[in-house]
């Protein structure tokens, strides 16, 4: 954020006064200027492609661990946990039960008339 901030206003001050304010060394966003994304960063947006292919292919059921298998069976090295942060990042989430369809269940399907309960007190 600081080095998009920093390269967005290079043109109105010099780049070693803006890194100086932000407490950041010129080196750094150099660096971020010749690679803005790192190795890690770019392989986790590979293995979340393939993460959301397996969500999907699985009728965006399946929960990270299950998608963790899917992968490790493509031949993809993935601790469970980074599968488990790349699929909260892209918001996958597992599918957690079925609602009941609406309708009678149980029962012989009868429906009686209320009664108000007897009062001692009051007259029949």
């Amino acid at each position: 954020m600081r080095y998009a901030f920093i390269d967005a206003h290079r043109e109105q001050h010099p780049v070693r006064v803006l890194c100086k304010i932000l407490s950041v060394h010129p080196s750094g966003f150099y660096a971020w200027v010749k690679e803005p994304l790192s190795q890690g960063a770019l392989e986790d947006q590979r293995q979340t492609k393939l993460v959301k292919k397996a969500w999907d292919d699985s009728g965006k059921v399946y929960g990270y661990r299950k998608i963790h298998d899917d992968l490790i069976n493509m031949g993809e090295a993935a601790s469970e946990n980074r599968v488990a942060r790349l699929a909260r990042l892209a918001g996958i989430q597992a599918q957690i039960g079925y609602k009941k369809k609406p309708g009678v269940y149980g029962g012989n399907g009868r429906t009686y008339p209320f009664r108000p309960p007897r009062c001692p007190i009051c007259p029949d």
